[in-house]
């Protein structure tokens, strides 16, 4: 069982982090459009479908954080983290993975941080996050796992 962070948790800090994964979820959707548009080969339907079927959620996951952070009084980022270059099918799906991965552990360090600042509507958001970044995750690892290159 993962340590607890006992410390209290300023709102200042909470913004700042909220932009980073912010930062996250503006970049995912541009790289969810980006690998839709770049994918080859005789599965490009499927996979352009798969990836394009990401980006309302990944918007939707943006849209609460962009208002969570003006709600607690911050300006949300507008730039965007940066896209992982990927020339293959296998290196996109390798680069959303990594991706989700990411965003998993974030998501629960910020739900954690969001209970020590006291804000349960947060806490209970951000683990929500985790469940669906957990699902794409499993997805995209089941694509992988028997992948021939």
């Amino acid at each position: 069982m993962a340590k607890k962070d006992k410390r209290k948790f300023s709102r200042k800090e909470m913004i700042d982090a909220l932009n980073g994964d912010l930062a996250e979820e503006l970049g995912a959707i541009i790289q969810y459009l980006t690998y839709a548009a770049k994918a080859t080969g005789p599965y490009r339907p499927e996979l352009s479908a798969f990836f394009l079927k990401e980006v309302p959620e990944e918007t939707l996951h943006a849209q609460y954080l962009a208002n969570k952070i003006v709600a607690l009084g911050g300006e949300p980022t507008t730039a965007p983290h940066g896209v992982a270059k990927a020339s293959s099918n296998h290196e996109m799906l390798e680069a959303i993975l990594a991706a989700e991965k990411r965003a998993i552990k974030g998501y629960t360090e910020r739900a954690r941080q969001a209970e020590a600042l006291g804000d349960k509507g947060l806490q209970v958001q951000l683990e929500d996050m985790v469940r669906d970044e957990s699902g794409h995750y499993e997805e995209v690892e089941r694509m992988l796992r028997d992948w021939r290159a």
